[in-house]
């Protein structure tokens, strides 16, 4: 599936300059395939353009400015629909396409689907937001005294040793004289 992001390379318009930069900047960031379609130089794009926009999305004047993305034929929005999918890590949701493996939206589809993990496993039959955040929690905080323990033996390993060392120094003088002798 091509995305096709609908241009125009001729605008005098700095801010649709901005967002036909920002929508395609993005784009390029996310790795995501995609086919830039003049519609200043080509009048058939154009065409194409003002009549697979919906009508409900088209603004007053009936003309939809660029940019505008469609996945193949299928409308996908304009920028400010791309601005608000963007802050909201929807992204790949607003384009039809599948969330790579490993992304933030890849892994709040998988806890839609399947509920919140704990420990490795899922918890079936939660879907409390309140339970997401408080597994969040534990992920993030680690408890304290799992990582303080290591720390504590090896200290507690340290003072034996200075000990053992201290005790060799105290002997009495008579005794290490009979030991160099």
């Amino acid at each position: 599936m091509v995305i096709k992001v609908f241009l125009a390379s001729s605008s005098g318009s700095t801010a649709i300059k901005k967002k036909q930069q920002d929508v395609l900047g993005f784009l390029e960031a996310l790795k995501v395939d995609y086919a830039p379609l003049d519609i200043a130089c080509n009048e058939d794009n154009r065409m194409w353009m003002r009549e697979n926009v919906p009508v409900e999305k088209k603004p007053t004047n009936g003309i939809p400015l660029p940019p505008q993305i469609f996945n193949e034929e299928s409308y996908c929005g304009d920028y400010e629909t791309f601005f608000d999918a963007k802050e909201d890590n929807a992204v790949y949701a607003f384009l039809g396409l599948p969330p790579p493996p490993g992304s933030k939206e890849a892994k709040e589809a998988y806890l839609l689907e399947n509920g919140p993990v704990e420990n490795g496993t899922i918890v079936n039959g939660t879907d409390d937001a309140e339970d997401e955040e408080n597994l969040e929690a534990e992920e993030e905080n680690i408890d304290d005294d799992t990582l303080k323990a290591p720390v504590k033996e090896e200290e507690a390993q340290e003072e034996v040793e200075d000990e053992e060392a201290k005790g060799e120094d105290d002997q009495p003088v008579s005794e290490q004289e009979e030991e160099d002798e």
